[in-house]
């Protein structure tokens, strides 16, 4: 192995650990906020029973409305059948949704998988963080995520749709370049090299106004 491709893989593993240490970040995040939540329940119970006592039904409804409204944000949000999946994909919608962007989700997992977490964390992590940075240039108003996973027969398909300001993207050597300058694009490494790895399928179509990835994984 040349000292360029030796310096390449140094790169990439580094990059994919600091993403692997920030969804892991901001799975614990999502589950502190669900654990302040379950700790707060008994003083819940507590004040609607202070309301049903004085016969206030109106402040009853008032307050299950905002209780409703708060567990909203720390729900686990879309539930695969893969506990681990949901965290991920949680998280993800819960930070995409902390920077006004609307997510349409649908996943479906009902088997155990053989692709490893690990793998999965970057490949999901990476489609996210790169949907969720395009819609950042986009109005509120525009903006959009759409996930769609289930499986396909024995493969695992993922379906990644965003809306983006960008016009139509060029293909060079077959690829789509980043834009993002030196020292990035190693999540669209990481997530071909995974593919490759798994034997698997990768498409990515760029149509004025929105992105898509598709990925088949073998299980």
């Amino acid at each position: 192995m040349s000292f360029f491709s030796k310096q390449v893989d140094k790169r990439i593993s580094a990059y994919q650990q600091e993403l692997i240490a920030t969804h892991y970040a901001e799975v614990e995040n999502m589950y502190q906020k669900m654990r302040g939540w379950r700790h707060d329940y008994r003083n819940h119970i507590q004040a609607m029973k202070a309301f049903a006592a004085v016969g206030d039904l109106a402040a009853i409804c008032e307050y299950l409305e905002k209780l409703d409204c708060d567990l909203s944000t720390v729900d686990t949000v879309i539930k695969t059948g893969n506990k681990m999946m949901d965290a991920i994909i949680g998280s993800k919608i819960s930070l995409a949704h902390a920077h006004n962007i609307p997510v349409r989700a649908d996943a479906d997992i009902p088997v155990s998988l053989t692709t490893s977490e690990i793998d999965l964390c970057v490949i999901i992590g990476n489609l996210f963080d790169n949907a969720i940075e395009a819609s950042l240039a986009l109005p509120e108003e525009k903006r959009m995520i759409r996930m769609y996973m289930d499986m396909k027969n024995t493969q695992l398909y993922m379906s990644f749709t965003n809306f983006t300001a960008k016009k139509k993207q060029v293909k060079s050597g077959g690829i789509f370049k980043t834009t993002k300058g030196e020292g990035h694009g190693f999540g669209l490494v990481r997530i071909d090299d995974i593919v490759a790895r798994y034997g698997g399928y990768l498409s990515r179509n760029s149509e004025d106004g929105a992105f898509t990835t598709e990925i088949l994984l073998p299980q």
